[in-house]
């Protein structure tokens, strides 16, 4: 191991290979920008490009420098206007935006940059120590197992409920989960709830709900705001604020470590991913808080940022691991790695480490590098990247329309698609008004595909439900997803009776 790792060194410091991880990582920051057009877009472009290096080692360092660059760069949208194009920066919007509208722009994307190096630092070194190890443990997981996290990952919407909200956000949930079921099934190659529409088949585009739950609601707030005008909020315009205090520091120090490690767990996972390890990240750390802090989480909490930027960074670094030990990609992003890996001629699996050890090393290693030339370019961007606040309102609502717009057509390559996005856009905002939560929307439309997958696969393994009890890790999953339930239930009645005496 000791060799190939010095194998792998050498090769990842070569002049050729440095030069990819810096190309790559300025290719997919800036396309992460840009909302709706995420890795998975890039990379699939990208892939020609890499075959004709020749060298695999250079192609493969390409392509992901451009993924965690991608994923990196994602949540400047999410922050600055509210438009997550990238599933795994949902969460992200969620603190991020409202710092934003609070004139802390430069502060979101500060935390945000450093949250994010960190994520994939510790995620590059814990990649490094225990590649191989968590390989062997990431074959332990088996379809009832996976249910099972995608239940806890269900179980967690009561952290992006407000005081009272717990209904509303399970009503939301259940909606994403009857929209997931739109098109053919996962175990049955049938169309369903299609109404006959071809272009349904397929069902409804990630790309084109996100961007309806979150980009066209804000765009009409701020088309009907009555105090609106051509010049942009000098409050939110503020792009002095770039620095995080030492209190701020303070809180979020814990977070980066705990999610880092958190995500990076759940990306070993195949199937899993840096958007389950988000959500999650993000619920966590709202149930560790306290009640005061917990009151802050959606409405500009510096732990509420940090946390989904920390877990998804770790998380895409983890994927590496099933990606080049077993040869399973844990998503879309590493399912197109996987097939560039096979037209570059290279087998990944459990002889690569040994076999090609200057692929692998070389690959894993030049993620630290990545994440350092990452960091070192976007914080001195940083005040130029958060002056599109400055632009005339006039201005920035047709820009945030044209790639809304743009991303949701890109997504399907489908024009009905944006017929789509105005009618879920318009039913978002009448939502919004209502005061109702739309994230739990989004959660379970992303997790209600691979929750079906799952159960189905489970229940014709063990002939029933019985592995519910049969499994130990899968019954122990499912009772942490009842605690993630009934805790905020238990507090919120502790706190009723509190008042009640007081």
């Amino acid at each position: 191991m000791l060799e190939g790792f010095l194998i792998g060194l050498e090769t990842a410091l070569s002049i050729k290979n440095l030069l990819m991880v810096i190309g790559g990582c300025i290719i997919g920051t800036f396309i992460g920008m840009l909302p709706g057009l995420g890795p998975m877009s890039i990379i699939a472009i990208m892939i020609p490009v890499a075959i004709s290096i020749g060298d695999p080692s250079a192609a493969i360092i390409l392509l992901a420098g451009v993924y965690y660059g991608a994923v990196f760069g994602g949540s400047t949208s999410s922050i600055l206007i509210n438009a997550p194009g990238v599933a795994s920066t949902v969460a992200t919007s969620f603190d991020g935006y409202p710092m934003t509208r609070q004139g802390k722009a430069g502060k979101a994307l500060t935390i945000a940059a450093i949250a994010s190096f960190a994520g994939g630092t510790i995620g590059a070194i814990l990649l490094v120590l225990f590649a191989p190890a968590l390989a062997s443990v990431a074959l332990l997981f088996h379809s009832s197992e996976y249910f099972a996290l995608m239940v806890v990952g269900l179980s967690a919407i009561a952290a992006f409920a407000g005081t009272g909200q717990i209904t509303k956000a399970v009503l939301m949930t259940i909606a994403g989960l009857v929209l997931a079921t739109i098109g053919e099934g996962a175990q049955f190659n049938m169309p369903r709830f299609t109404m006959g529409i071809m272009d349904l088949q397929s069902g409804i585009g990630f790309i084109t709900l996100a961007m309806a739950m979150f980009a066209i609601p804000e765009t009409l707030f701020l088309i009907l705001d009555p105090n609106r005008s051509g010049k942009p909020d000098e409050k939110q315009s503020e792009i002095t604020n770039l620095r995080i205090t030492k209190d701020e520091a303070k809180q979020i120090t814990p977070v980066i470590a705990r999610q880092s490690l958190q995500g990076f767990l759940i990306g070993v996972m195949p199937g899993a991913g840096a958007t389950i390890a988000s959500f999650l990240g993000y619920a966590v750390e709202r149930n560790l808080a306290s009640p005061e802090e917990r009151e802050q989480f959606g409405k500009g909490s510096v732990k509420g940022l940090a946390a989904p930027e920390s877990a998804n960074n770790a998380a895409c670094t983890g994927s590496f691991v099933p990606l080049l030990t077993l040869g399973i990609p844990g998503s879309g992003t590493t399912a197109i790695l996987l097939g560039a890996l096979i037209a570059l001629n290279v087998s990944p699996g459990p002889r690569l480490m040994e076999d090609q050890p200057e692929i692998f090393w070389s690959v894993i290693l030049s993620m630290y590098f990545g994440n350092l030339v990452l960091l070192i370019l976007n914080l001195p961007l940083i005040p130029y990247i958060a002056k599109v606040l400055t632009v005339p309102r006039t201005f920035l609502i047709p820009f945030i329309l044209f790639f809304t717009l743009m991303g949701a057509y890109i997504g399907q390559n489908n024009a009905t698609e944006l017929l789509f996005l105005v009618g879920l856009g318009v039913t978002a905002t009448i939502l919004r008004f209502a005061a109702f939560p739309l994230a739990p929307l989004l959660i379970g439309f992303i997790l209600g595909p691979m929750l079906e997958d799952n159960f189905s696969r489970a229940t014709q393994l063990y002939d029933g439900i019985g592995f519910m009890w049969e499994r130990p890790m899968t019954t122990a999953l499912l009772l942490i997803a009842i605690s993630l339930i009934v805790l905020p239930a238990w507090r919120s009645r502790r706190a009723a009776v509190s008042l009640k005496k007081g």
